[in-house]
């Protein structure tokens, strides 16, 4: 245990240090461009990750499994900032995710993410006796997960909706919750899922662009192409630090969605696959704390952690790469993201007490 706690700090704080220099790099230019200085975007970035780490060292500090006691509360509360962005919340681009105070903005979507799974884990630990239960076992934390997801798909955030519902899945599964009751809440969400893609036009526009984005190169194709030629300008080595084309606006969102592909261009193949290296090694890490950890509500919480960060990892570079649809999700701990950073790192401090936790305990 005490190696995967040493093994996380420095996976953790190499890919944080990659963030801070590709933010930079892959922004500079577009934030002088708007802004007339080059250092908007990274000013903002490191920001956010100061309160991040402040987070994460209060929550080492803290013993985790007080915040059994506080996990109503917090999802309640969450639940009611989902409600007042839909209200309240100003609109950008056609969605309302964001609350702005003054020249930051905050998106309540990624403290319900973090709720959830702190609910979530003490309620599937809490009924371990009739989890196999349909009706005390399922439907109580499914309803939960349910009302949480269609929140985050009226702002509209199909995105992160997909994300908590993958996560709920996972930790439904590990609990040991009825596969024909996950399934069955699989087929519930599917007309769902169909009316929230196909009942939006950029939503179509982008499953057209991840099947051929080759039809319409300069329309709905754009972006993806233009993330391919920066992966393959790159080659093995890359053109070298700061010299990318593509984020010369060609390449929207490069900085965000896009910053894989900015790393190809700019690392080369060595430099994308160090960085999936480096999830790929979280993901084991943090498996390995999951799975020692006797006290179930640190397993499930561990768990959720792990599978929230290592599940966006694969979401984003699939999205820069052309394998999967863009999602519009940032890249753990690397992308410009704000809100998602600032929970991305306090989570890690969460991972880490839950670590050292169960290490004294055994």
């Amino acid at each position: 245990m005490q190696n995967s706690i040493k093994n996380i700090y420095i996976i953790t704080a190499i890919l944080i240090c990659i963030g801070v220099i590709m933010v930079y790099s892959s922004s500079a230019m577009v934030a002088y461009e708007r802004y007339k200085d080059s250092t908007y975007f990274l000013k903002r970035h490191c920001f956010y990750l100061l309160i991040g780490l402040a987070l994460a060292l209060f929550l080492m500090a803290t013993d985790y499994r007080k915040l059994q006691k506080f996990s109503k509360p917090l999802l309640f509360f969450s639940g009611c900032l989902l409600l007042l962005i839909l209200l309240k919340g100003r609109e950008i681009g056609g969605a309302k995710r964001w609350f702005r105070f003054g020249q930051f903005s905050f998106q309540p979507s990624e403290f319900a993410k973090l709720s959830l799974m702190i609910y979530l884990s003490d309620c599937l630990a809490r009924k371990q006796a009739r989890i196999k239960n349909f009706l005390e076992g399922f439907i109580p934390p499914a309803m939960v997960a349910g009302a949480v997801i269609l929140l985050v798909l009226l702002q509209p955030d199909l995105g992160t909706a997909i994300a908590i519902s993958a996560i709920t899945g996972i930790l439904f599964f590990v609990a040991g919750i009825d596969l024909r009751y996950i399934l069955l809440s699989l087929l519930a969400m599917a007309p769902v899922l169909y009316v929230a893609i196909f009942s939006a036009p950029y939503r179509r526009r982008r499953i057209l662009a991840f099947l051929n984005p080759w039809q319409d190169p300069r329309g709905i194709g754009f972006q993806v192409i233009q993330s391919f030629l920066a992966l393959g300008s790159g080659g093995l080595l890359g053109m070298g630090l700061g010299r990318s084309r593509q984020k010369l606006f060609y390449l929207p969102e490069s900085h965000t969605d896009f910053i894989i592909s900015i790393i190809g261009e700019e690392l080369g193949l060595i430099g994308t696959a160090s960085v999936m290296i480096l999830f790929i090694l979280f993901l084991w890490q943090g498996m390995k704390i999951s799975f020692n950890c006797r006290d179930l509500f640190g397993k499930f919480l561990s768990l959720g952690i792990v599978s929230m960060i290592s599940l966006e990892a694969v979401i984003n570079i699939g999205a820069g790469t052309g394998a999967i649809p863009t999602k519009g999700l940032p890249l753990p701990f690397i992308s410009y993201g704000g809100t998602s950073l600032m929970f991305h790192v306090a989570s890690i401090g969460l991972l880490l007490n839950i670590a050292k936790t169960c290490k004294a305990k055994v």
